[in-house]
Formats: structure tokens, sequence, C-alpha cells
């Protein structure tokens, strides 16, 4: 859908199984961050980064929150995008923007449920105004 690099956001937790599920509840109530695996691709080398992740009890990833902390500096523009079971994905969002220090030029969110479907028209939409937004900005010409 959309040509763009992509990294994985990886930390160094064990997060399997209930005594993983019990860690990571604990790390979005305290909104704690957690070690990560350093990044390959430096996102100062970008016009716009693309960000996503799971909401954890109302907030975002420990994780996503660690990368957001350490990158705050470099990001150049953000879009975001969580998927979530039930609640929490607009403070999430809110979440994201307030740790990356500036706002999202889009944001997409997605129930679980809509996930296993596969998110079809909402994902359209959000790349369609990644696009959109990223063609009025100069920055790439589309070729379709």
């Amino acid at each position: 859908m959309l040509a763009a690099d992509l990294e994985e956001i990886c930390d160094y937790s064990d997060r399997a199984g209930p005594g993983g599920y019990l860690r990571s509840l604990i790390d979005a109530i305290r909104k704690r961050p957690t070690e990560i695996v350093p990044a390959g691709l430096s996102v100062s080398a970008y016009d716009l980064v693309v960000i996503g992740s799971p909401v954890w009890a109302g907030s975002v990833s420990a994780p996503v929150r660690s990368y957001l902390i350490e990158n705050r500096a470099r990001l150049p523009q953000v879009a975001f995008f969580c998927s979530f079971g039930g609640h929490g994905a607009d403070a999430a969002l809110r979440e994201m923007g307030e740790l990356a220090g500036k706002p999202a030029v889009a944001e997409c969110k997605i129930t679980a449920a809509a996930a296993r479907q596969g998110a079809q028209a909402a994902l359209a939409a959000f790349v369609g105004g990644l696009k959109r937004h990223l063609a009025r900005a100069g920055e790439f010409e589309w070729i379709c």
C-alpha cells in the first residue's frame, strides 16, 4: 500500500505468557519505558515517519514509548496508528503525539476485530491521506 522502509520496534523484555502480560500491563499503567533494540534506520533521513503501537491498558506500548522518547529530537513529521481491543485508542494516540513532541499529520485506529478481517478500508483511507499529504508537501512523486 505504501512503498516505505519498515523497522520493527523490539524490546529486550520477555513478554510471553502470563508473566509477560503482567509485565506489559504494569509498564503501561506506570507509563514506564523499556530498553529497546537499537534502531537500524535513522529517522532523520526521512520526511515522514509512521509509527504504530498496540494499546496496552489505555496507553501506548512500552517499546513504542521508548522509541518515541529516544527519537523525539530527530523525528520529522509523524503519523500514528494503533490497534486496540476495546478502548484507549484516543488516549494512546494523544500520548504518542506528546511523546513525539509534535502532532501527527494523520492517525488511524484499528480494532482487533477489524484487524482480523484485514481492516482494508481503514488502512486504505490512512495510506491515502499520507500520500495526499506527501504530494502536497512536494516530497514524493507518486507513480501508479
